[in-house]
């Protein structure tokens, strides 16, 4: 009985650390993590706006099979830099002109991409 009670517990915890945020690492979340694309396989693709500081659509998370291709394009209304990481990739952001990063997600896991020098989060990158 005692152990069943103790497997009971470690299973509750699992679970719910399962229906928490994607990473800890947001600063500034949005929402409830909204899913960016529909299935993990195929291209990963988002279009994400940055207007007086507002990420548009909210930051979420971008799921995608791992091997396959991640494009992500962001356009502002101020100049910044676009960031991902775990992948080392970065873009600068012009005023008004969409700048696109496009990478094989062969790294598993779960990476940031954020503005280095508003310091927003847009998206996070689950590759499974």
């Amino acid at each position: 009985m005692r152990r069943r009670a103790g497997v009971a517990g470690a299973l509750v915890c699992v679970l719910t650390a399962g229906c928490g945020p994607l990473s800890e690492t947001h600063r500034d979340p949005g929402n409830s993590h909204q899913v960016a694309t529909g299935a993990p396989s195929g291209r990963a693709e988002a279009a994400i706006t940055i207007t007086q500081g507002r990420v548009s659509p909210p930051s979420g998370w971008l799921e995608v099979a791992e091997g396959r291709l991640v494009a992500i394009t962001v356009t502002s209304d101020v100049a910044d830099e676009l960031h991902v990481h775990g992948y080392d990739l970065a873009a600068e952001l012009r005023p008004g002109v969409p700048a696109t990063v496009r990478f094989t997600a062969n790294l598993t896991g779960v990476f940031e991409v954020e503005t280095h020098r508003s310091g927003l989060v847009l998206t996070q990158v689950a590759v499974r």
